[in-house]
């Protein structure tokens, strides 16, 4: 088995594990960040506030919309990024050590060919996962629908609290799949991807980041006997989140961008909230909300996000030495005929 399957189905499992864990947290993240009304009293809430309000409103099932998709999603996306990275990494370093024979450089990656290779891997991910993470997102900010009276509808004025119909039953997957189609046709399976491009810079910059710190520590455990060069579970976890807190600091008003496209567009008339493409939806949300606007649910997403990266690169690495060293005893192993 080939280091870059052994990477790729590493990555995939986990991501999983991370996904399924702060899942919770994405729900909420991705409905703060399509809040497009900002004298809505949500936009003051905390985090916990959020859950508790999702929960009492619509009920625990809720803050795990979209889950299925998420998990395909996240195991596609981590796959063939893991994949990709890994092949484009082996020549990135083949290509180092041949100019370290011309006498040029010390034979290492250095971190720009760590970010161009990350860069490359990130891009054709996105492409083909895109439709994916659509689907996904509008189940996640998908509301159950409410049934009024005329003295609910005084009630909602005041206190903007749903009032939720007994009886609604939530769309599936493919309610959603038709919903887009219809909105927009096949293209709509692509909205937002030219922020989720820009985005790949966050991998990227997380990558560079985790690299450049696991290769200074490595080298200060260099005379340690135990494995990975001594850098333990719980070093990798905290090397993983540091390098996805700095990613993510740089980058989030692009992944509001990302998730204000692909949420289903406003249908009411007002064209404040309905965006033909990501410079149409960047000026609304300049002219309307503010520079706030492209950090709704920071916060959320600071925690999610570095709890998610620090689990999947700690799970992915202990995959990896798990399944070399099963391939390893399997190979001295002695064979009967």
């Amino acid at each position: 088995m080939s280091d870059a399957l052994i990477n790729g189905l590493a990555g995939a499992g986990g991501g999983i594990i991370a996904q399924l864990i702060t899942y919770p947290l994405q729900t909420v993240n991705t409905r703060q960040q399509t809040e497009r009304d900002p004298k809505k009293d949500t936009r003051s809430q905390g985090t916990l506030e959020r859950m508790c309000q999702v929960v009492k409103e619509e009920g625990w099932e809720r803050l795990y919309g979209g889950l299925m998709p998420s998990v395909v999603g996240t195991a596609a996306s981590q796959g063939v990024y893991y994949y990709l990275y890994q092949i484009f990494r082996n020549k990135a370093e083949a290509a180092a050590l041949q100019q370290k024979k011309m006498g040029v450089g010390d034979g290492s990656v250095g971190m720009l060919s760590s970010l161009v290779v990350a860069v490359l891997s990130g891009s054709v991910t996105v492409l083909l996962t895109n439709p994916i993470w659509v689907v996904a997102t509008r189940m996640q900010t998908h509301r159950k629908e409410l049934n009024r009276t005329p003295a609910d509808q005084g009630l909602l004025v005041s206190t903007e609290q749903p009032i939720l119909s007994a009886v609604e039953h939530l769309p599936y997957g493919t309610s959603q799949i038709q919903d887009i189609y219809s909105e927009a046709g096949i293209l709509g399976f692509w909205k937002g991807v030219l922020p989720t491009l820009i985005m790949v810079s966050n991998p990227s910059i997380q990558f560079m980041l985790y690299e450049a710190m696991l290769v200074k520590l490595r080298k200060r455990r260099a005379w340690s006997k135990k494995g990975s060069n001594g850098v333990t579970a719980l070093e990798i976890f905290l090397i993983g989140a540091l390098a996805k807190l700095g990613a993510t600091v740089v980058t989030y008003p692009i992944l509001v961008v990302k998730a204000r496209l692909q949420a289903r567009q406003d249908k009411t008339g007002d064209k404040r909230h309905h965006y033909k493409g990501t410079w149409d939806a960047i000026i609304k949300m300049i002219r309307y909300e503010g520079f706030n606007g492209f950090y709704n649910g920071m916060g959320t997403k600071i925690v999610q996000s570095v709890l998610a990266a620090a689990v999947l690169f700690m799970m992915k690495e202990e995959l990896v030495r798990g399944v070399r060293f099963l391939l390893a005893n399997d190979a001295v192993k002695p064979k009967h005929p």
